[in-house]
């Protein structure tokens, strides 16, 4: 019988993929690169080799998950092509995890007194804006995810009477704007991972939260623009 849960993160430059026991959740493998635009010349490749070396093959694999986003576009969309690509030859159900949510319970598990604080993730989404939300300690929705253009008064609400943690690619070009107010805090060098993504997969799956194979699309956050290159 199927005990594993195979979890996709594609959502940034690192290309991250994780297994986990549905019983009782324990982490089993993981994989990353951290390679640009390696997702889809790479991302199979990463999966055939972490269940070779966990001794497992895809017929061990209950489900799988994949970083719903927001994100990067290309990334969502090459996870998104691969998940339903496993689920669909394998006939085994999809679990979509939020990408921020995920990545604040990344955070929060290693993080002294969480209850104190609440988790704010930020990617980047060019010039002076972030894809945001704000999440307690135990992943409680406080703000939901949306793009944030960055100034002094960004979550001035929260700040106010909370410490905040940021972190995320986007955390950065916030920090000068808040340079002064002693509820933030800011913390480097945190990507999203597919381990976190799996962990809330797990209880995704107990729950029965699958996901329509055949429509399912990347949570995008806002328009993709795209544009006609100009004839030479």
């Amino acid at each position: 019988m199927p005990t594993l849960i195979l979890s996709l993160e594609t959502s940034s430059p690192v290309c991250s993929v994780a297994l986990h026991q549905v019983t009782d959740g324990s982490l089993v493998g993981q994989t990353e690169l951290r390679l640009e635009k390696s997702h889809s010349s790479h991302l199979s490749v990463l999966v055939s080799q972490l269940l070779e070396n966990s001794q497992y093959t895809l017929q061990d694999v209950a489900a799988v998950a994949v970083s719903d986003g927001p994100g990067s576009y290309t990334g969502l969309r090459i996870g998104a092509a691969a998940a339903k690509g496993l689920c669909y030859a394998l006939e085994i159900p999809l679990v979509a995890v939020s990408t921020l949510q995920a990545l604040a319970r990344q955070v929060a598990t290693v993080t002294a007194s969480a209850e104190d604080i609440l988790f704010c993730p930020m990617l980047d989404a060019r010039r002076m804006e972030v894809y945001s939300a704000v999440y307690t300690h135990n992943g409680q929705e406080i703000v939901a995810p949306t793009p944030l253009l960055l100034d002094s008064d960004t979550l001035a609400e929260q700040l106010a009477h909370h410490r905040l943690l940021f972190f995320g690619n986007g955390a950065t070009k916030f920090q000068p704007l808040v340079a002064d107010n002693p509820n933030a805090s800011f913390l480097t060098g945190i990507e999203p991972s597919a381990v976190a993504v799996g962990a809330l997969a797990v209880k995704a799956y107990r729950r029965a939260e699958f996901r329509d194979v055949a429509y399912y699309e990347p949570f995008y956050l806002k328009e993709v623009y795209t544009t006609t290159p100009k004839a030479k």
